[in-house]
C-alpha cells in the first residue's frame, strides 16, 4: 500500500474505503503485520505477567480456600495443594501467568483486530463501532468484576458436595483455583460484549428488532449453551452466574436497536424527497 498525503486517514470523516483497497498479497501482509503485533502485546503482557505470578496465584488461592474453609471444617476435611511430577511447577507458572496476560491483553488485541478491519467500512459503518468502543471496555470490566464477586460462591457451591464424602480431604492441583479464575474473569468479560455485538448488528441493519423480539426465546437458549461453554468449569452454578444477566442484557439491547432504528428510519424520512414520502405513506395506510 503506498503512502499518498492526499488520501485522507482510515479513521477520517471523509473516509473512503476505496483508497484503502489492497490486493491479496496486500491483505496477508496487514493481517500478519497485525498478528505480530498482537503477539508482541501478548509476549509483553506475559514477561510482566511471569514476574508477578506468584503473588497473583497465592493470592487467588488464598481467596478461593476462604470462601471453601467453612464448608470444609464442616465435613472435617482440609484443604491442601499438590504437585505430583517435577515438571508440573514449571508447567502451572507457565500456564497461570499466560492467563494471567491474556486477560490484560485482550483489549488491546482487539485494537488490532479493529485496525485490520476498518479501513474497509465506511465512515457511516465505523460510526457505531467507534461510539461502541468504550463501552466495550466497560462491559468487559463489569464482566470481569461481576465473576470476581460471584466466583466464590461456585467454590461454596463446589465445596458442598464434599459432604458426600465425609472425611475426605481435598487434594487440588497447585495453581488449579488460580486458573480458574483467570479463566473465568476472561470468560465472563467476553461473554459481556454479547450485547454489544447484537446492538451493532442492528445498527448495520443486518439484524432487525422485530427479529430479535420474535425470537427472544431462541436467543436466550443460545445464551445459555454459550454460557454453558465457555464457562471454566461448565457446572449449572457458574453457567447460571453467566447466562443470567446476558439474557437481561441481550433484551436490553435488543430494546437499544429498536429504538435506534426507529430513530433512524425517522432521520430517513425527514430527509427523503417528497415523492418517497408520500409513497411511504401510502405504503403504510394499507
Amino acid at each position: 500500500m503506498q503512502n499518498d498525503p492526499k488520501r485522507s486517514r482510515w479513521n477520517s470523516p471523509d473516509h473512503n474505503p476505496e483508497e484503502f483497497r489492497l490486493s491479496l498479497v496486500g491483505h496477508l501482509e496487514e493481517l500478519r503485520n497485525r498478528l505480530l503485533r498482537s503477539v508482541g502485546i501478548l509476549f509483553g503482557a506475559w514477561c510482566v505477567a511471569w514476574i508477578y505470578e506468584d503473588k497473583v496465584r497465592t493470592f487467588l488461592t488464598d481467596r478461593a480456600e476462604k470462601a471453601m474453609a467453612p464448608i470444609l471444617r464442616e465435613n472435617g476435611s482440609i484443604y491442601k495443594e499438590i504437585i505430583t511430577n517435577a515438571p508440573d511447577a514449571f508447567m502451572i507458572k507457565m500456564k497461570v501467568s499466560f492467563f494471567l496476560a491474556l486477560l490484560f491483553a485482550f483489549p488491546f488485541i482487539v485494537l488490532q483486530v479493529w485496525g485490520f478491519i476498518a479501513p474497509g467500512l465506511k465512515s457511516s459503518e465505523q460510526r457505531p463501532f467507534k461510539r461502541l468502543a468504550p463501552f466495550s471496555l466497560f462491559l468487559f470490566l463489569v464482566g470481569a468484576a461481576f465473576c470476581w464477586l460471584v466466583i466464590p460462591s461456585a467454590y461454596g457451591w463446589f465445596a458442598g458436595y464434599m459432604s458426600s464424602f465425609p472425611g475426605a480431604d481435598l487434594m487440588q492441583e497447585a495453581g488449579s483455583m488460580a486458573m480458574f479464575t483467570l479463566k473465568g474473569l476472561l470468560a465472563f468479560g467476553i461473554g459481556f460484549q454479547l450485547p454489544l455485538v447484537v446492538y451493532i448488528l442492528g445498527a448495520l441493519n443486518l439484524l432487525s428488532a422485530e427479529t430479535l423480539v420474535k425470537y427472544w426465546r431462541h436467543g436466550a437458549v443460545a445464551i445459555f449453551f454459550i454460557a454453558g461453554a465457555i464457562t471454566p468449569s461448565n457446572d449449572p452454578a457458574t453457567m447460571l452466574m453467566m447466562a443470567i444477566p446476558l439474557t437481561v442484557l441481550f433484551m436490553i439491547s435488543a430494546y437499544a436497536v429498536k429504538v435506534t432504528q426507529r430513530k433512524k428510519k425517522r432521520s430517513e424520512f425527514l430527509w427523503a424527497e417528497p415523492e418517497e414520502k408520500s409513497l411511504d405513506n401510502a405504503v403504510e395506510s394499507e
